[in-house]
């Protein structure tokens, strides 16, 4: 299988599956992929900017607010992204829509000319915060709120249910939409 997507943009709530779902994929794909997430972005940031109005703020009650500093740095991760693909690399990108449209938006305009496969990861939102309770490294509540919110206004090339599916078997579904005709 060989594959002229140079991308693949997973948008899904918080404790969807994403992360699993690009593991299962650098596994069935047998091209080399890289999968960056938008935790990973989170965790190289200042702790200052985890904290404040500037940065990302995650409420008690599962909420989470950007300000213009982290906006600032997300762009400029975003066009990294872009540069990779442009380089040559495959990218996996785990990330959550909290802007719906307008967050796709910001990600196409960064990504324009590549060729980019848009997928849905969905999950129930009481299957979402069981996981997130289970994890214990997130603000309870977060999975509940995104469960939804992320896909409204969204359209995608492919959908998939990790409340219905294991992540290989979304992962080999996304797959299959991925092999050239």
């Amino acid at each position: 299988m060989s594959t002229t997507v140079q991308v693949i943009v997973l948008n899904g709530g918080s404790s969807s599956g994403k992360s699993g779902i690009a593991r299962c994929l650098q596994a069935v794909l047998p091209e080399a992929w890289l999968a960056i997430g938008v935790d990973t972005l989170i965790d190289v940031m200042p702790a200052r900017l985890r904290l404040g109005s500037e940065g990302i703020g995650f409420a008690a009650d599962g909420e989470v607010t950007v300000g213009v500093e982290f906006r600032l740095l997300e762009d400029a991760w975003m066009e990294g992204v872009a540069a990779m693909v442009r380089a040559g690399a495959r990218v996996i990108v785990d990330d959550v829509f909290l802007g719906g449209p307008e967050s796709r938006q910001r990600w196409e305009k960064v990504l324009d000319g590549l060729d980019v496969l848009w997928v849905g990861v969905r999950c129930d939102a009481a299957v979402a915060a069981g996981r997130e309770l289970a994890r214990g490294d997130r603000v309870s509540g977060m999975a509940e709120v995104q469960a939804d919110l992320v896909h409204r206004g969204m359209t995608y090339d492919v959908e998939v249910d990790t409340a219905r599916a294991e992540a290989i078997e979304c992962a080999k579904a996304i797959a299959e939409r991925i092999k050239s005709p």
